[in-house]
């Protein structure tokens, strides 16, 4: 029997994440089971519990490969303003919001206002690193900012990366919970825009 590799245990892994997240999507997370995974990816249970323990550990796993893409917008870089770049990242987050049968969201809505989340968080400990880590990476881009003096902050850096961080997250909830229409999801983005405007004070900066 010809030995297999990390590497290719890797690539099977992304497909198999891949495929949970189209059942995910399609299901949300209440209604999805493991069957539904294998059937997705065609293959046996065996092979599927060889990497995943449980609906639980692959919800997990999906959410950590999901969290990738918010990653570029928290990259500082030499080149470029930051506040064109964060206004991207609310426009990426209103889309989501506003397209909840083609995004995660009716999964990680459900996800965290289950009674399993609820009772077992020290169960979920990636769910608290998730938040921290962008909290940091979106505080770390404020500080940047400031340094470069492209930012005049009102308020602490770490405080205004809560204050996004919440707001983004009562919007995804209510809009789970009421639908995009009713709760005016390209209004609500465009007044947390215009408040950040106020409290980060951006300005264009000439390259020295």
């Amino acid at each position: 029997m010809p030995k297999v590799t990390e590497a290719y245990k890797e690539e099977k892994k992304k497909e198999l994440i891949y495929a949970a997240r189209k059942v995910f999507i399609r299901k949300g997370y209440v209604q999805t089971s493991m069957q539904d995974i294998m059937d997705e990816a065609g293959i046996s249970r065996g092979a599927l519990y060889s990497y995943f323990d449980n609906i639980d550990h692959i919800f997990i796993e999906v959410l950590k490969e999901d969290d990738q893409k918010d990653i570029p917008f928290f990259e500082v870089s030499d080149n470029g303003l930051l506040w064109p770049q964060f206004k991207q990242w609310l426009k990426l987050q209103q889309d989501f919001i506003e397209n909840i049968h083609h995004s995660l969201l009716q999964a990680k809505a459900e996800f965290f206002l289950s009674s399993r989340y609820r009772t077992y968080k020290e169960n979920f400990p990636y769910i608290s690193q998730r938040y921290n880590k962008l909290s940091r990476a979106i505080a770390e881009v404020l500080v940047e900012g400031e340094h470069k003096k492209e930012f005049q902050l009102q308020q602490p850096a770490d405080f205004i990366a809560g204050y996004i961080i919440s707001f983004i997250n009562g919007l995804m909830l209510d809009t789970f919970q009421l639908g995009h229409k009713q709760t005016n999801v390209k209004e609500q983005i465009s007044i947390l825009c215009f408040s950040l405007e106020n409290i980060l004070r951006p300005q264009s900066v000439k390259k020295e």
